[in-house]
């Protein structure tokens, strides 16, 4: 795999789909109509990979005048489940997707029975009844040749029967499967009389109940939903590309000339320090180690939404990729450069002390409080402007003040430099108070009362200047500093257990947070930059009253210099 990243990404051009669709469209293929789609498979929630897909499919339809339908692929109820249909549509909405037309496989389970009857009835298909282990030992490998069932010629009467009566529930799962009849011997291993369909009545469908007994299996499903439907381009991943030859035999078998669905494949999304395997992150979810799926952590939509990555960021991120036909790794920098650059005129700025040391104003009248004024956003002149309550005492970071600081320390330290605290006025530290194990638990300074903020004396030129909150207006929040997932760039590669490579500090939580007054009211997922540290959002298990705010990004990539 090649690594990308953000310095490196190509310009955007027109991608290789995008000119396999205008050369159609010029040859008059399909009567010139576009139609794409995309099928989830509804057994877990959408990940980043996935709307890679999305923006793929809805993409074209939408540049060439074309529609778009949301099929599920819902041919494995032993797996899938109406929570995750919910939440897959969902997702796509808050992405700025909308299909034209709603399906499920389910509702060509009938035109697909009736399609693998055809099959027998050719000649075409047969049923199997060894078990599954025997006919993987058959199929042989690339370099040797498969043995055949022997069951593949038996009478296409009884084969009809057999068929007919795995769908009435008389036998049991596992112990039959229809396989179609083509080459034990062929170079590819998919042309080996694959499995058409197999027995599943422990668990009934999520929209059919136990109307069927049988199921399709995905390589018969999808091409012939695809012709059912009207699909004229149907764009996957590459690791379907050496199912594509199976796809159009299947569409030999029975499909016209005049229309043909045409399978196309792009290059997967792999992003450094997570997984997309959606079965690594169910046991990321089961096993505890994550907590579920729109954990801020995890790489599905839910989670990053949750997390305050924007639909914007999102598809920016997707278009700065683009499509080619081979595999590669992105660096989540890319991701997360995304991100900034959304955030960067619309976030408000505000100030959040997270390790919070009390500071006196000891000139500064004990009783008297005073409202300043400062701009939301400075990048953004429509942000607006918001209140800021001042007094005597305030909260200041720890690491702002240091006792005994070295020359190139700007910030608070008593040695008579002037330090400004944002947007109000210029202090000088005068000294500290300590506690008996001699840890600094207060700091004392003095104001010049003519340098305040916006006034002919704030124009003041100083080096260093500092966040701080009112003490007696201040609220209390948690934050949760949400980091890389995976210690190493590509878990996936790893010889090591994945669970064994989490990264330990994926997740610090802060509980004495002190912000502004400002936010009392700010609701989930609205989005913050919390001055010198990064952006955050409100998280949805915020209540009134007790404030939980996600950390999105920080300002700067400092993984980049732990890797240097």
């Amino acid at each position: 795999m090649t690594n990308t990243n953000e310095a490196e990404m190509p310009k955007k051009s027109l991608n290789f789909i995008e000119q396999i669709v205008e050369n159609d469209l010029k040859d008059g293929l399909n009567d010139g109509r576009i139609q794409t789609r995309f099928p989830p498979e509804p057994n877990g929630y959408l990940h980043i990979g996935h709307v890679k897909a999305i923006c793929l499919d809805f993409g074209i339809a939408e540049k060439y005048n074309g529609i778009c339908n949301l099929r599920f692929d819902d041919t494995n109820p032993v797996k899938e489940d109406v929570e995750y249909v919910d939440s897959i549509q969902g997702d796509i909405q808050w992405l700025g997707f909308h299909w034209k037309n709603l399906y499920y496989a389910s509702d060509y389970f009938q035109q697909l029975y009736d399609l693998a009857i055809r099959f027998i009835k050719d000649g075409k298909a047969y049923v199997d009844e060894q078990s599954a282990e025997t006919i993987a030992q058959q199929k042989g490998t690339p370099t040797v040749p498969g043995i055949e069932s022997p069951y593949r010629n038996r009478p296409i009467a009884e084969n009809i029967d057999l068929f007919e009566r795995m769908n009435k529930g008389e036998f049991a799962d596992g112990s039959m499967v229809l396989r179609a009849k083509i080459d034990m011997t062929h170079s590819n291993m998919h042309f080996r009389d694959p499995i058409m369909y197999r027995i599943i009545t422990t668990h009934p469908h999520h929209r059919t109940g136990t109307t069927w007994k049988v199921y399709p299996m995905y390589d018969f499903a999808h091409g012939q939903s695809d012709y059912f439907e009207g699909v004229t381009h149907s764009i996957c991943t590459l690791e379907f590309e050496v199912h594509r030859p199976l796809y159009d035999w299947f569409l030999d078998q029975f499909a016209g000339k005049d229309y043909r669905p045409k399978q196309r494949e792009f290059n997967r999304l792999n992003i450094t320090y997570t997984v997309m395997s959606k079965r690594k992150m169910l046991q990321l979810v089961q096993e505890g180690l994550v907590r579920g799926w729109d954990d801020p952590r995890m790489p599905t939509v839910c989670g990053l939404r949750r997390r305050g990555y924007t639909a914007t960021s999102i598809r920016n991120f997707i278009d700065s990729i683009g499509y080619t036909k081979v595999e590669g790794i992105i660096d989540v920098s890319v991701l997360e450069h995304a991100i900034r650059e959304d955030l960067k005129p619309k976030a408000d700025r505000v100030c959040a002390i997270f390790d919070p040391i009390k500071l006196v104003i000891t000139n500064y009248p004990e009783s008297k409080t005073e409202t300043l004024i400062t701009e939301n956003n400075p990048e953004n002149e429509n942000s607006g402007t918001r209140e800021m309550l001042f007094g005597r005492e305030l909260y200041i970071e720890r690491s702002d003040f240091m006792e005994n600081a070295p020359k190139d320390f700007f910030r608070l330290t008593p040695n008579g430099r002037e330090v400004r605290l944002k947007s109000a006025y210029i202090i000088q530290c005068t000294g500290c108070k300590k506690d008996s194990d001699d840890n600094i638990t207060e700091i004392y300074c003095t104001y010049d009362t003519t340098s305040k903020s916006g006034t002919e004396g704030g124009n003041r030129k100083i080096k260093s200047t500092i966040n701080w909150v009112e003490i007696n207006s201040c609220l209390n929040a948690e934050v949760r500093l949400y980091d890389r997932l995976f210690s190493i760039e590509d878990p996936s590669a790893s010889e090591k257990d994945f669970r064994d490579l989490l990264n330990p500090n994926s997740l610090t939580i802060v509980n004495n947070c002190k912000v502004e007054a400002a936010l009392k009211n700010a609701k989930p997922l609205s989005h913050f930059q919390f001055l010198k540290v990064g952006y955050f959002t409100v998280d949805e298990d915020s209540k009134d009253g007790q404030l939980i705010f996600n950390r999105t990004v920080s300002l700067k990539d400092t993984w980049a210099k732990k890797t240097e």
